[in-house]
């Protein structure tokens, strides 16, 4: 989810198990601490102390601050692109490309909803134009989004929707609208089911797209 410098970083050898457990749980506190007070606010100390771990820890594993945020970065995408990609459907389950867009567009709403702070972090950070993490919006756009895009794309393919959508914007606004819709969900209406939230979605996808029988 990559080059060593300051927006990209990697570790230097092979992260053992360990190591692994230590680098998450830095993740975890960093989620955590920037979600509720903002990244310039949050310091290493901060972070160091809320995963249960010396301050040097941060260093050995990640460099400093930057290194750290930009590998949390990275982390969380892959794991958002993971999850994405795993919902669609096997090519021998015979679901076509509507269908498996839509399973594609809740799987992003369910994960959302339980990795709330990791969401909120990534849209209000990953565009900051004056941050070091440029890299992590192109890895939304060609991985998360990516596979988004894949579905329309295929749906084009097969002509069920209509020919001259372009599938890279209307990937990145389905990508948006299932972010904002989830997250709006899980703070100002919990209480409503997840299929009643994706069913919504799934009627706002098919407006946005729309077919060879009602173009938009």
């Amino acid at each position: 989810m990559v080059e060593m410098n300051a927006s990209t970083p990697e570790p230097a050898k092979p992260v053992s198990g360990r190591r692994e457990a230590t680098r998450r749980k830095l993740f975890e506190a960093a989620v955590t601490l920037i979600s509720e007070q903002g990244y310039g606010a949050t310091t290493v100390d901060e972070i160091a102390e809320r995963a249960g771990v010396a301050k040097g820890t941060v260093y050995y594993n990640f460099g400093g601050k930057n290194e750290l945020y930009a590998a949390l970065m990275e982390w969380g995408v892959t794991r958002l692109a993971d999850t994405l990609r795993e919902a669609v459907p096997a090519a021998d389950q015979d679901v076509g490309p509507r269908e498996a867009l839509a399973e594609v567009l809740r799987s992003g709403v369910v994960f959302i909803s339980a990795h709330e702070a990791l969401a909120r972090l990534l849209m209000a950070e990953a565009w900051r134009t004056n941050q070091s993490w440029y890299a992590t919006v192109r890895q939304i756009r060609t991985e998360a989004i990516g596979v988004i895009t894949g579905q329309l794309d295929a749906m084009v393919e097969r002509g069920l929707t209509r020919p001259d959508l372009d599938t890279s914007l209307a990937g990145s606004a389905l990508f948006g609208m299932v972010v904002t819709v989830a997250l709006d969900w899980r703070t100002l209406q919990p209480e409503r089911p997840v299929e009643e939230i994706h069913t919504t979605l799934a009627h706002m996808a098919d407006g946005l797209i729309g077919s060879p029988a009602s173009p938009q």
